[in-house]
């Protein structure tokens, strides 16, 4: 049988978000995510000592990591360290705004206190002046507690008691067993470089790294490189690049690497896997042997060669798990392509599911992998993805899903755990790509970082401010301690981070504080150099406004013939959300089954639409062994639809987990959609209740499909006076 080297690479980044000339610090992700994160994946691996993988450290987050071990705080953490009985206004504000910064239902409901907290607020109803006179001092300390516990990995509570039994409280905490936590979660935090080194001194993991401010290095060569994939794209006013600051990036990871844990690096993940051919001489320079990036950049870097069908299939799977070389002035680096629809599925499909289920599901698709390349001399299957930001959907943070697998594919005869180095030293590989294609893991362009005029704007201000400390350079005015501050400023802004969040590919509720933090870095390069900064850098250069919904709301009764053909007028009065991802801080690369869905109603039934993806519903939902409805009001509720892609599947209704038999039975029809409708008071609604549901595939124990992605859909009840109200309104 074939055997399949898996070569899973966890990349662990934030921003970097401190502002060092003021000495503040608004956003407490580092520290979070380093006591859930960053510790707990690598607690994980000291577990299974037989798993082996590649971890990805970005140095500006292996700095800001040291700097809370050694005393930085930041807004977030000052809050929680004031007495609960001595907080001012602004500070209780800030407290109800921002301590249920977490996935409600994973990292919020699971704990009763924190989940009681979080109704007592009332987000999205109550502003917090509203919510404050409900806060009494204890209900402040508890908020201030379980803000910091419910970001702590579950291993811990695992290995230390004292924890477990601090966590088992629950409520009613004091103040000296509060700053006990925070001051255990600093003790936490300076674990977790030690550890990392620890596993990669015994072998088990790579550590590799990425430039350091986490650029997008190949817009620092020449900002016309976006064009390679998209021709016509509107660029920046100065469209040269800063190759300084590009080797500036690269040398002082390799440094930071070296510095932490006692050797150079030989892997790199350049940010976001972006790549250019003429980058390839600078990482080898610095002593870098290999690289990654997406299968995408393989497919452009091959003429389309490699690629995925309408079914997402791979086209040519011996091209795609192997490893290359890439070439460029006498200079030679190894690279791999990240699988990205497995990538997809640990980051965005597989929190839906039992982590056992999941878990054979991923190691079943490396067999299938290995079958398909079995004349391969050796098959890499590289699994790339955040090692942070998936973790907060999984309901136990993602402990059974990765104990499981780590456990599994060590004992698997057909899978070969691996570091990427390892890999490439055992299986050199022998044939060169002609050229790297420039672009990113994302639809293999740069159009996240530049084009739209946002992003546009925000590289002509660091341009201007860059120009500008070039001039004062020359002067001489400055000591080199001052110029290399603002300098450290320059590169800083020069991080894709910021330009993650202009224009309108990703949004958060933290856009304009993004936003604030870029133009602060370049106003601290003229603070620094005693200049007062342009008024053009006080004005935001994001427009983003507030998060629009989801979906919009139905705007008329339906007439719906539930008979799985597509009627335009049938449905011209439905909401309609269009399959998406709604969560910013990573991108979905791989489409599912679903494309949209339609939902509205009669004036006695609930209508939703299916409509599928490359293909008829009759054909795409083949794939799937039920269909899902599931029900947070009606709480407990659901609807199942067995075999989904049948003519006329049968559906029933589960509440509570048992079987409903009361009244008609829903009615359901595919072909080229599927049409479902099913009367309110089977679901025991009336009029005006609230109706909050998602839709779900699901094959086996593993859910292959959800919309929306994040969060639900809401609607109401009708009343019988629905439309004469809405047309009055």
């Amino acid at each position: 049988m074939p055997t399949v080297s898996l070569a899973l690479m966890w990349h662990q980044h934030q921003p970097y978000y401190p502002d060092d000339v003021a000495g503040e610090n608004p956003m407490p992700w580092v520290r979070l995510h380093g006591t859930k994160d960053y510790l707990g994946m690598a607690l994980h691996l000291e577990e299974v000592p037989e798993f082996r993988c590649t971890i990805n450290l970005v140095p500006s987050l292996l700095v800001q990591i040291e700097a809370y071990v050694q005393g930085a705080t930041d807004q977030h953490l000052r809050v929680s360290r004031l007495p609960a009985d001595g907080m001012d206004h602004d500070d209780a504000l800030y407290l109800l705004d921002n301590f249920f910064m977490a996935h409600a239902d994973a990292m919020i409901r699971p704990h009763p206190r924190y989940h009681e907290l979080y109704h007592q607020r009332g987000l999205g109803v109550d502003s917090a002046e509203q919510a404050l006179p409900r806060f009494r001092e204890r209900d402040i300390r508890d908020l201030q507690v379980w803000s910091n516990l419910s970001w702590m990995h579950p291993i811990l509570f695992e290995k230390d008691a004292e924890l477990a039994e601090f966590k088992a409280k629950g409520r009613r905490y004091t103040e000296d067993e509060k700053q006990w936590l925070l001051d255990k979660q600093r003790e936490l935090l300076a674990q977790i470089i030690p550890l990392h080194r620890k596993l990669a001194d015994r072998g088990q993991v790579e550590l590799t790294t990425t430039p350091f401010y986490h650029p997008i290095v190949p817009l620092l060569f020449d900002k016309r490189l976006a064009r390679e994939a998209m021709p016509d794209v509107n660029l920046p006013g100065y469209r040269d690049g800063y190759l300084d600051d590009a080797e500036v990036h690269v040398k002082r990871a390799v440094e930071s690497h070296q510095k932490h844990f006692g050797e150079r690096p030989r892997g790199m993940w350049p940010s976001e896997g972006s790549v250019c051919q003429a980058m390839i001489p600078l990482l080898a320079r610095h002593g870098i042997e290999w690289i990654a990036t997406d299968e995408e950049i393989l497919g452009a870097s091959t003429q389309g060669k490699v690629g995925r069908d309408s079914r997402g299939h791979v086209r040519h799977p011996e091209l795609l798990y192997r490893a290359w070389k890439v070439a460029e002035q006498g200079s030679e680096l190894g690279i791999v392509f990240r699988d990205h629809s497995m990538s997809d599925q640990v980051g965005f499909h597989y929190q839906r599911s039992p982590g056992p289920a999941a878990a054979s599901d991923f190691l079943g698709k490396l067999h299938a992998i290995g079958d398909a390349c079995r004349q391969n001399p050796a098959t890499l299957v590289p699994v790339i993805l955040d090692g942070e930001n998936c973790w907060e959907y999984y309901p136990d943070g993602g402990v059974s899903f990765l104990r499981s697998l780590y456990q599994s594919a060590a004992r698997d005869s057909r899978v070969r755990p691996v570091t990427v180095g390892e890999f490439l030293r055992d299986y050199p590989p022998a044939d060169t790509l002609p050229r790297l294609f420039s672009g990113s893991w994302i639809s293999h362009n740069f159009a996240i970082w530049i084009g739209h005029p946002e992003d546009n704007r925000a590289w002509d201000a660091l341009h201007a401010t860059r120009q500008f400390l070039v001039s004062e350079v020359e002067t001489g005015r400055h000591t080199p301690e001052i110029l290399a501050r603002a300098w450290d400023e320059i590169y800083i802004a020069e991080g894709s981070d910021w330009f993650w969040w202009y224009g309108d590919d990703h949004s958060s509720a933290l856009d304009a504080l993004f936003d604030h933090l870029f133009r602060k870095h370049l106003r601290n390069v003229y603070s620094l150099l005693s200049q007062d900064p342009p008024g053009t850098l006080f004005t935001p250069i994001s427009q983003a406004v507030s998060h629009r919904p989801i979906h919009d709301q139905p705007t008329s009764f339906l007439n719906v013939k539930v008979d799985g053909r597509s009627s335009y007028f049938e449905w011209i009065n439905a909401a309609r959300y269009l399959c998406g991802n709604e969560r910013g801080t990573m991108a979905l690369v791989t489409r599912g089954p679903l494309h949209s869905i339609w939902f509205g109603f009669s004036a006695d039934r609930l209508l939703i639409r299916v409509d599928t993806d490359g293909g008829p519903a009759s054909e795409r939902l083949a794939e799937t062994s039920q269909l899902r409805v599931g029900f947070v009001d009606p709480a407990e509720w659901e609807i199942v639809v067995e075999n989904p892609s049948l003519p006329r599947p049968t559906a029933h209704i589960n509440h509570a987990g048992q079987p409903s038999s009361n009244g008609t039975t829903v009615e359901v029809a595919t072909g080229k959609i599927l049409e479902l409708a099913v009367p309110f008071g089977r679901l025991g609604l009336r009029a005006d209740d609230p109706i909050r549901f998602y839709v779900e595939l699901i094959e086996g124990e593993s859910s292959v499909d959800r919309a929306p992605r994040e969060g639900i859909f809401e609607l109401a009840v009708p009343t019988p006076d629905f439309e004469r109200i809405l047309w009055q309104v």
